[in-house]
C-alpha cells in the first residue's frame, strides 16, 4: 500500500513524559467555544522531525465517543503531521510547530489518505474535506444531512451516499477530487 512521504516520525504517549523536551506546544491554541477543549482529555505525542529537536504535542480530544478517530497520519507534504484526536483534526508544521491548522469539518469521522491524488481526505457527517501538499485543497458543500458513506475514490472521483431528512432514504454523489465540485 502506498503512503505519503514524511520527514518525522511520532508516538503516541499514554502519558506525559519524566522528562519533557524543551519545545512543547498545545493545540488548539485559542479558538472561540474551545475553552473548556483540554477537559475532555488530549493526544499526547513525541513528535520528532528529521534533523531537528524533538517537540510534545498536546491536542485536545473533540469527542470522548471511541467511534471518532484519534490517530497521526502523514500528509501530502512530507514535513506536515495530521493528528486528529476523537474526530478534532490538526495538521501541524513539524518544521515549525507553532504553526497548526485546526480544521474546520467537526468532528472528522474518517480519515483517508489517497496518496494516487496527493490528498488527505477528511470525512465528516455532512461534507468531506481535502488537505493537499500547499494546505486546504477543498470543502464540499453539503452532501447530507447526517452521514457519509463512501465508496470509492478513482479517475479522480470521489463517490458515495449522503442519508437524506426529507426523503429517509440515502442519495448517491459524486465528487471531483481536483476541485470538490458536484459531478
Amino acid at each position: 500500500m502506498a503512503a505519503f512521504a514524511k520527514n518525522w516520525s511520532a508516538e503516541i504517549l499514554r502519558e506525559p513524559p519524566m522528562i519533557a523536551p524543551a519545545r512543547q506546544f498545545v493545540y488548539p491554541q485559542f479558538v472561540p467555544g474551545e475553552e473548556d477543549a483540554m477537559a475532555r482529555g488530549a493526544l499526547l505525542l513525541m513528535v520528532r522531525p528529521a534533523g531537528q529537536s524533538p517537540f510534545l504535542a498536546t491536542c485536545a480530544r473533540g469527542f470522548t465517543d471511541a467511534k471518532t478517530p484519534t490517530g497521526v497520519f502523514a500528509c501530502p507534504n512530507p514535513d506536515e503531521m495530521c493528528a486528529v484526536a476523537g474526530g478534532y483534526a490538526y495538521v501541524v508544521n513539524v518544521r515549525e510547530p507553532s504553526r497548526c491548522a485546526f480544521l474546520a469539518l467537526k468532528p472528522a469521522v474518517s480519515v483517508m489518505p489517497l496518496v494516487e491524488h496527493n490528498l488527505l481526505l477528511f470525512v465528516g457527517f455532512h461534507a468531506v474535506m481535502a488537505w493537499g501538499a500547499d494546505g486546504l485543497a477543498w470543502q464540499s458543500g453539503k452532501l447530507s444531512d447526517e452521514g457519509l458513506r463512501i465508496e470509492s475514490a478513482e479517475n479522480g472521483v470521489l463517490r458515495g451516499f449522503g442519508w437524506r431528512l426529507m426523503t429517509d432514504k440515502e442519495s448517491e454523489f459524486a465528487l471531483d477530487l481536483n476541485t470538490g465540485t458536484l459531478l
